[in-house]
């Protein structure tokens, strides 16, 4: 059994790096000792170097009363080389490179250290928590915690228990989560989770509208944004991103789902990553960030950018229905997922609502019908919902 996880509760976050030390930031916050691991000192060092930084920022905009950056740096412990200080720990974050190998292998290490009620989470975004929680010999308290970047931010935390992950250890996670001030969601350990999978279309479909000739960069960003009511367009937000990172994270989900043509990734994208145009921290993507650059205006037709704008809601909101069907997460969960960790305007599946799902269907019929690939084909839910005449959300 797990004991109750207070803020006297000392958390461990092993992984020094952007996510990590997000994750350490966050736990500090809230008033748990931490102690943060890295087996690289320079990892610790500018771990260290980024938490006084930033919190001294804070205080300096008045985001925190003054004195309560070095009381929360305080509270953080730099640990490097031995695991064994993390042993009093009630609850270790793993935040390290995205290697199986690599994780099972820690985690084989954190469990014969930590007290047995102590839960082990991993922060991993793509790998399976089953396979990580498989090198336990309790993988009844190991679960997955997938934080969003910037972690003090970004409220979105996708809890993913694994096969055998005990139902106590997701509730004791979930309620953790809101205190500290994030949004958990509970999802199944299927690749990419939530997010990373039911947004795959906002790239992948911009990217084939874009290879079909049907429109250019910035018109498909014109029409997300405008009329689409998104705070960036997909080729935007892919330089944002980094094209080397979005493109990986489709080949990953692509090749976890054995090949499902839905997630295909692109030979557009690919090229772009093959000759360094990997957007913003390259400066040059699909748009050009040097300086004095120009781009191309969007050509703002509004029925044009309507149809670009309804093929690739069509295939999000598709995409999200077929979590549901999938039993990936529940609607209200797939939703808020949505909307707090990508910042989309409305939850897909209340938008699917709005438009009536026979218009959705409608919608992915005619891509189907027009093209005749797996890629368009309707999740069986629209139908069976239609039939029985329901809706995701009581709309009263």
């Amino acid at each position: 059994m797990t004991q109750p996880l207070t803020t006297a509760t000392p958390i461990g976050v092993v992984g020094a790096g952007t996510m990590g030390r997000g994750i350490a930031q966050v736990a500090a916050t809230v008033g748990h000792p931490v102690l943060l691991h890295d087996s690289n000192p320079r990892a610790l060092e500018d771990a260290r170097a980024y938490l006084t930084r930033i919190l001294g920022r804070l205080v300096e905009k008045g985001k925190l009363p003054p004195g309560r950056d070095a009381e929360i740096l305080g509270r953080i412990s730099f640990i490097r080389d031995e695991l064994q200080p993390l042993a009093s720990c009630g609850l270790i974050i793993e935040a390290i490179i995205e290697e199986l190998a690599a994780k099972q292998t820690l985690f084989a290490q954190l469990e014969r250290l930590v007290a047995p009620e102590a839960i082990l989470a991993t922060n991993t975004s793509s790998l399976s928590v089953t396979a990580i929680a498989a090198a336990c010999e309790r993988p009844e308290r190991v679960l997955g915690l997938h934080f969003f970047n910037p972690a003090p931010l970004m409220p979105l935390v996708e809890v993913v228990p694994g096969v055998a992950t005990a139902a106590e250890v997701v509730a004791q996670a979930r309620t953790l989560m809101e205190a500290w001030g994030k949004s958990p969601v509970v999802a199944r350990d299927t690749p990419g989770f939530i997010v990373n999978r039911v947004a795959r279309p906002f790239y992948g479909e911009a990217l084939r509208i874009l290879e079909e000739g049907i429109a250019d960069v910035p018109t498909v960003d014109w029409a997300m944004r405008t009329l689409g009511g998104f705070r960036m367009g997909p080729f935007e937000l892919m330089d944002l991103i980094g094209n080397d990172v979005n493109f990986r994270v489709t080949e990953t989900l692509w090749k976890a789902f054995f090949y499902e043509p839905r997630y295909r990734p692109s030979f557009t994208q690919q090229r772009m990553v093959e000759a360094g145009r990997l957007g913003r921290k390259t400066g040059l993507g699909f748009y050009d960030y040097r300086e004095d650059a120009t781009n191309p205006e969007p050509t703002t037709d509004p029925a044009r950018g309507e149809r670009i704008f309804r093929r690739i809601l069509a295939m999000l909101i598709n995409e999200a229905v077929d979590a549901v069907f999938w039993r990936v997460a529940s609607p209200t969960d797939i939703d808020r997922a949505m909307q707090l960790g990508v910042n989309y305007p409305k939850g897909l599946l209340h938008w699917a609502d709005e438009l009536g799902l026979e218009t959705v269907l409608g919608w992915m019929e005619t891509l189907y019908e027009t093209y005749r690939e797996d890629r368009y084909r309707p999740s069986p839910l629209f139908r069976r919902m239609i039939e029985r005449g329901t809706r995701f959300f009581d709309q009263t």
